[in-house]
C-alpha cells in the first residue's frame, strides 16, 4: 500500500466512523432538557471541531502507525479511538452521563498517554493530539457538570 493511500485510509476510516456515530446517536430531546453549563458552546461547533480532530487523529494514528505497527503508540491510539467512539453511545443513546463521564475520563487518561509514548517515538504525532488533549478535557468539564447539575 503506498505511503499516501494509507493516510488517506486513516482519515476517511476516523471521520466516517466518528461522523456515523454523530448520526447514529444524534442528541434529542432528552439532551435538549437537560441543564447545562454556562460554558457549554453552542450545538452547531461540534461537527466541524470533531472534523478537525478526527483528521489530526488519524495524521497521529498513521504517522505511528507507519513506525511502529505494533508499537505502544498504535496500542493507544487504537484504545483512544475505541474510547472515543463509544462515549456518544453511552451518553445519548443510552443516556447514561456518569458512566460516559467514566469513558472520557479514560479517554483522555489515554491521549496524555498517546501524547507521552508518541512523543519518543514521533514528536509531530505527539504535537498533533494537543488540540484534542484540550477538547477531551474540556469535554471532561462539560460531562462532569451535567452530571452535577441534572444529578443523573
Amino acid at each position: 500500500m503506498t505511503r499516501y493511500l494509507s493516510l488517506a485510509l486513516f482519515i476517511v476510516c476516523v471521520v466516517l466512523g466518528g461522523t456515523l456515530i454523530g448520526i447514529v446517536t444524534i442528541p434529542g430531546e432528552w439532551y435538549q432538557n437537560l441543564a447545562k453549563p454556562s460554558f457549554n458552546p453552542p450545538n452547531w461547533i461540534f461537527g466541524p471541531v470533531w472534523t478537525a480532530l478526527y483528521i489530526l487523529i488519524a495524521i497521529a494514528g498513521w504517522r505511528v502507525w507507519r513506525l511502529n505497527p505494533v508499537g505502544a503508540p498504535v496500542a493507544l491510539w487504537s484504545m483512544q479511538l475505541a474510547l472515543n467512539f463509544a462515549w456518544s453511545p453511552i451518553f445519548f443513546a443510552a443516556q447514561l452521563p456518569r458512566a460516559a463521564l467514566i469513558v472520557v475520563v479514560s479517554l483522555l487518561v489515554v491521549i496524555m498517554g498517546f501524547v507521552a509514548a508518541a512523543w519518543r517515538e514521533d514528536r509531530v504525532a505527539a504535537l498533533l493530539f494537543l488540540p484534542y488533549l484540550a477538547w477531551v478535557a474540556y469535554a471532561v468539564a462539560l460531562n462532569a457538570a451535567i452530571v452535577w447539575l441534572n444529578q443523573v
